[in-house]
């Protein structure tokens, strides 16, 4: 079977890695988390749900039929929702996140396969979201003026960072694993600056902090 992305020097990376660099970790996001915290499935299935109840008491008012009207809401509700899982799968499928010593490489894209290079010299802090459990997302913040447009990077973006965008390695099953396999390698190649783990950022270079919900 040939290799979906068949100009990749090596799964999830668009060139051959240096000599001296090494994996330390891949993976990927869970689609039924992403269809969840980055889709908002269950939101928009309560949303669907209030607008049937709504417009049930509304026909029932006018003593119209509710059989029909409602089944034909209840479809095109199921089909909405069945959307926003196939594009959460899609992605999840099609997403690739890797992690080296020396940088943090994103590979993502449904139709059109982008590739993201985030090198720790220009990763000026991270954080960990927890989603219960050892799932979460971690969130890079960038150093200087160094940016990525928020519809390039979405849904591997931070939720509401739209001034300077963060791109997130989204719904990790093993996000606590990989945040600690960041902050080391991290701090491998930044030897000289403070690193300091706790529960809100704080005034040094990198900070990996958990913020929960």
């Amino acid at each position: 079977m040939q290799h979906e992305h068949e100009f990749e020097a090596a799964p999830g990376l668009p060139e051959p890695l240096p000599a001296g660099e090494r994996i330390l970790w891949q993976g990927a996001p869970d689609w039924r988390l992403l269809a969840v915290h980055a889709l908002h499935v269950r939101k928009v299935a309560v949303y669907f749900a209030a607008m049937m109840a709504v417009q049930a008491l509304l026909l029932s008012a006018e003593g119209r039929p509710l059989l029909a009207p409602l089944a034909l809401s209840a479809v095109l509700a199921v089909l909405a929702l069945g959307l926003l899982a196939l594009t959460a799968w899609l992605s999840a499928r099609t997403t690739l996140y890797t992690v080296t010593t020396r940088r943090v490489v994103m590979r993502i894209g449904i139709v059109l396969t982008l590739s993201f290079n985030l090198p720790y010299k220009q990763i000026a802090g991270a954080s960990l979201k927890s989603l219960g459990g050892q799932q979460g997302d971690i969130a890079l913040a960038l150093r200087g003026a160094n940016r990525i447009a928020w519809l390039h990077l979405w849904p591997h973006a931070r939720a509401w960072e739209l001034r300077k965008p963060q791109p997130t390695l989204r719904c990790l099953p093993d996000a606590e694993a990989v945040g600690r396999c960041i902050h080391e390698a991290w701090s491998a190649v930044n030897p000289g600056m403070a690193v300091q783990v706790g529960p809100a950022p704080q005034a040094v270079p990198l900070t990996l902090h958990t913020a929960a919900g």
